[in-house]
């Protein structure tokens, strides 16, 4: 018999669960818009912060991998501040379309100019495009169970056999981030899940089966709970925000 969605998490969290999930299924949450905008574009304001983690600065070539609604491409963008490039990529045509018009209402002209909108498969970047990028945001598809939890019919859905899935693909996506960053340059990897198993058991297992390919950079969250790798913001202890998962690397 599978685990239901809240054993499963409960044997992820004990006790602090209950208060986890309390906190997820309630609609208090912390906004903000990225100052420089042309419109406001509001975002959780822990995903403002890990995008500036990457630290980008104008001149960069960027890669935002996986980028729909947009958010953290237009802090990106704003960082570049017109000089450098950034690709802005989803495989959705939907999602894509709804992007271009975020940064339409959102970017001065001039910032939008050195934006190229793709719909590649990110698991499969590194095949074509090898050490061409300075920063890469990989803020990976994964289970994102705040929104679950807040459907029905999403957690009717649900099973443990998700996570395991997306555990896979997201590994892939990140070795090939790593395949297409320059030595030295830097890759954030985020995520809004609070499975272990998609956070920092990503960068265990890409630590331990490519050792020497990169090395782990601290980061700093407000609100940022340590976890082996990176750290993980929790809405039950975070007034509200995320959850929001990010880990730095730094290609060797």
């Amino acid at each position: 018999m599978k685990a239901t969605f809240d054993e499963f998490y409960a044997s992820c969290y004990g006790e602090r669960w209950e208060d986890l999930k309390k906190a997820m299924l309630s609609n208090k949450e912390d906004k903000i818009s990225p100052e420089g905008v042309v419109e406001p574009y509001y975002m959780d304001r822990t995903s403002i912060e890990t995008a500036m983690l990457l630290d980008v600065q104008p001149g960069d070539t960027v890669l935002d991998m996986c980028a729909a609604p947009g958010g953290k491409s237009i802090v990106l963008a704003l960082a570049l501040s017109g000089s450098g490039e950034l690709v802005s990529n989803d495989r959705s045509s939907d999602r894509r379309e709804r992007m271009k018009r975020a940064f339409t209402s959102s970017l001065p002209e001039s910032f939008r100019s050195i934006i190229t909108v793709t719909g590649h498969d990110a698991s499969k970047w590194g095949l074509y495009e090898k050490e061409r990028y300075d920063r890469i945001l990989l803020d990976a598809p994964c289970s994102s169970e705040r929104h679950v939890i807040q459907s029905k019919d999403h957690l009717s859905e649900w099973s443990p056999s998700r996570p395991k899935r997306l555990a896979a693909l997201q590994y892939s996506m990140l070795s090939s981030a790593l395949i297409a960053l320059k030595p030295g340059g830097r890759v954030l990897y985020s995520t809004c899940s609070i499975n272990p198993a998609e956070d920092e058991g990503i960068i265990e297992r890409l630590m331990s089966r490519k050792e020497g390919i990169a090395r782990h950079i601290d980061i700093h969250l407000e609100y940022g709970e340590k976890r082996s790798y990176g750290m993980i913001v929790l809405p039950d202890n975070a007034d509200g925000r995320g959850p929001m998962y990010a880990a730095l690397l730094e290609k060797l």
